[in-house]
């Protein structure tokens, strides 16, 4: 039996509803230690796959031109810990492992603006060819916490839709 095209809106329409903190909170309440492990590692692996590169996070590997702004750091911080509850959200207790909630390309998204938004400014190729480094100085790097914040929202927003949708229909546990 195909779904029909109300019943999707309706279903659109319940996610959509279910996207506030109230719902997100609930959700997390119902999460075991699978899915916070998951959280615990995905953050971590967020902050050293943005950090590193970025010469945020300090390694003898990778240098910047420009010295680390001070809102660099809680960037990162909040990137890795909504990339992290937005990774979470695909592991479900029960049978299944992945849920078709709304807001992954949100994440994805968010998560490429944050390595843009924390990078050494000069340090980016494609910015240093279309605007130099005067240019690179002058208009990207005034952008850059813009996109640090565009970056937070859009991964709150895909953690608020994913986190909405499991506590709209909460998966059995096992």
């Amino acid at each position: 039996m195909g779904s029909s095209p109300t019943s999707s809106a309706s279903a659109s329409s319940v996610v959509r509803s279910n996207r506030s903190p109230r719902a997100a909170f609930s959700a997390l309440r119902l999460w075991g230690f699978r899915q916070w492990t998951a959280v615990a590692a995905s953050a971590v692996a967020t902050a050293l796959i943005v950090g590193v590169p970025t010469a945020v996070v300090p390694t003898p590997f990778f240098g910047r031109e420009i010295p680390v702004q001070w809102w660099n750091y809680p960037a990162l911080a909040l990137t890795a810990l909504l990339s992290g509850l937005v990774l979470g959200t695909y592991l479900r207790p029960g049978p299944s492992s992945t849920t078709p909630a709304p807001g992954g390309r949100l994440g994805s998204v968010g998560g490429v603006l944050s390595f843009f938004a924390v990078g050494c400014p000069v340090c980016n190729k494609i910015v240093l060819l279309l605007l130099g480094t005067g240019g690179a100085l002058s208009y990207w790097a005034p952008l850059q916490p813009l996109l640090a914040l565009a970056s937070v929202g859009l991964l709150a927003e895909a953690a608020l839709r994913r986190l909405g949708g499991q506590a709209a229909c909460p998966a059995p546990s096992a």
